[in-house]
C-alpha cells in the first residue's frame, strides 16, 4: 500500500470528480486490489471515530453524560467495520444487477470501484462524528457528497449513458439506505441503542417495461432524481475553480457544490442576535437563568444555536435549544426518501420520534425521573426542544407551544441562496 497515492487519490476523487472518475475507470483493478489498497482503509474511519466517541468522549442528554464501555464500544466498531466492508460488496453485486435495467454494462470489478470511490466522502467524513455540535453536520455532508460522487461516477465506470445516471442514482441510494439500517440495527443491539426506519420507499412510484424505468417525480425518488441533475450543473462551479488554480475559489466552490448537494443551495444561518428573540425571558412560569447563542461554519455551511436554561431555584428547571440548521434545510426536505421513525417503550418511560402535520417531532419520558425532552423541526430548517423535570409530557408540549414558533417558521427562506 502507497499512503502517498492512497491521500492522493482521495483527494482527487473530492476534488476534482469529474475528472477523477474516467482515470479510476480506466485502470485496471481486482477485487482483492479494491479492499486491500482503499476500502479496509478508509472504511476505518468511521468505525474509529465513532468508538471514540461513543466510548471516549461520551454523548450528553438531560445533563447526563454517558460513555459506552469499552468492551462493547470495540466490539461495536469491530462488528460495523466487517458488515461496512460486506456492505461495500453486496452495493456492487446490487449495481452490477442494476446495469442492464438502465442501460449499462454489467462488469463487477467497475460496480465496486463505483461503491469504493463513490463512498470516499462517508467515509472521510466520518471522522466529523468525533467534533462537537458541528459532527452530525459533517457527517451528513459526507453522506450527501457520495451520493453526488456516485451520480457522476456511474457513467465512467458502468458506462450508463448520462441522462440515466440520475434514476440509477436513485435507486442505488434507497437500497443502500435500507441494508445501512440492517447495520445500524444490529451495531445498535450490541451498544445497547436503535432506530428504525421505515417507508424507505414512501409515496414512490416505479414501473418499467423493455428496459425503460419511469420514476414519479413527485415520489421521494423522483425528487432525488431531480436533485441529482441539478448537481451535474452544481459540479460546473467546482470543475471552473479547480482550474483556476485559486485555493481559495476552490474552497468556495466546494461550500457552494456541498449547499447544492444538500438540495437548498448555500444558506446563511440566523446571527446570533437573530434567534434571542426566541428565546423567551421567561418559558412555562419559570425565570431564565442564563443564555448563549452562537454561529459556526465548516465545510461551506453554517449552524446557529441558541441555548438557555430556566428554573424556580428549587426543583424545576428547563432547558431551551433552538437551532438554525443552515444548508441541511435541504437535508430535511429531501429526508421523505426515508421517512425516520421510532417507537421505544420501557418499564418507566418511552422515545418516540414520528411526524405530524408535517413536522417531525421528537419525544423522550422518564417517569421515574419525572423528565423528559420534546422536540420539533419547523419550516425543515430550525429545531426547537424543551427539556428538564415537568410533571408530564404535556407540560413539555405546551412550554414549546408557548414560542414564537410561528415566528420562527416564518424565517425559513432568510439567508437562502440558490443562485
Amino acid at each position: 500500500m502507497d499512503i502517498d497515492k492512497l491521500i492522493a487519490r482521495v483527494k482527487a476523487i473530492l476534488m476534482t470528480p469529474k475528472t477523477e472518475w474516467p482515470a479510476i475507470a480506466a485502470e485496471p483493478a481486482t477485487v482483492a486490489d479494491l479492499y486491500k489498497n482503499y476500502i479496509a482503509i478508509l472504511a476505518v474511519i468511521p468505525a474509529v471515530a465513532g468508538f471514540i466517541k461513543g466510548s471516549l468522549i461520551g454523548y450528553g442528554a438531560f445533563g447526563i453524560h454517558i460513555r459506552t464501555p469499552i468492551g462493547a464500544g470495540i466490539a461495536g466498531a469491530i462488528v460495523g467495520y466487517v458488515l461496512t466492508l460486506v456492505l461495500a460488496y453486496v452495493m456492487a453485486l446490487i449495481i452490477d444487477a442494476l446495469a442492464p435495467t438502465f442501460d449499462a454494462q454489467k462488469n463487477p470489478v467497475q460496480a465496486l470501484k463505483t461503491v469504493a470511490f463513490a463512498w470516499t466522502a462517508s467515509w472521510v467524513a466520518g471522522i466529523g462524528q468525533i467534533v462537537p455540535w458541528l459532527g452530525w453536520l459533517i457527517a451528513l455532508a459526507g453522506g450527501i457528497y457520495s451520493i453526488y460522487l456516485l451520480y457522476l461516477g456511474l457513467p465512467n465506470t458502468m458506462k450508463c449513458p448520462p441522462e440515466k445516471a440520475g434514476g440509477y442514482t436513485a435507486v442505488s441510494i434507497v437500497i443502500a439506505i435500507v441494508l445501512s439500517w440492517i447495520i445500524a440495527i444490529v451495531v445498535g443491539g450490541i451498544l445497547g441503542t436503535g432506530a428504525m426506519m421505515s417507508g424507505a420507499l414512501n409515496g414512490s412510484n416505479i414501473s418499467g417495461s423493455g428496459g425503460e424505468v419511469t420514476i414519479d417525480k413527485d415520489s421521494s425518488l423522483g425528487k432525488l432524481d431531480a436533485w441529482s441533475k441539478q448537481m451535474a450543473a452544481a459540479g460546473k462551479q467546482m470543475e471552473a475553480a479547480q482550474k483556476s488554480g485559486d485555493a481559495d475559489a476552490q474552497g468556495k466552490a466546494l461550500g457552494a457544490v456541498m449547499g447544492a448537494a444538500m438540495g437548498a443551495g448555500q444558506v446563511e444561518a440566523l446571527a446570533p442576535e437573530a434567534l434571542k428573540p426566541f428565546v423567551p425571558e421567561t418559558l412555562a412560569g419559570l425565570k431564565r437563568t442564563d443564555f448563549s447563542a452562537e454561529r459556526n461554519g465548516a465545510m461551506g455551511m453554517q449552524i446557529s444555536e441558541a441555548h438557555a436554561s430556566y428554573s424556580d431555584g428549587a426543583n424545576r428547571n428547563l432547558r431551551l435549544e433552538v437551532t438554525d440548521m443552515g444548508s441541511a434545510k435541504g437535508v430535511m426536505a429531501l429526508a421523505g426518501l426515508a421517512s425516520v421513525e421510532s417507537q421505544k417503550e420501557t418499564d418507566h418511560g418511552y422515545d418516540k420520534t414520528y411526524k405530524q402535520d408535517g413536522r417531525l417531532v421528537h419525544e423522550e419520558w422518564d417517569n421515574n425521573d419525572k423528565r423528559g425532552e420534546y422536540g420539533i423541526v419547523l419550516g425543515e430548517r430550525f429545531s426547537v426542544k424543551v427539556s428538564g423535570n415537568a410533571d408530564s409530557m404535556n407540560d413539555l408540549k405546551a412550554a414549546v407551544a408557548g414560542l414564537d414558533l410561528a415566528g420562527l417558521e416564518a424565517l425559513k427562506s432568510h439567508g437562502v441562496k440558490n443562485g
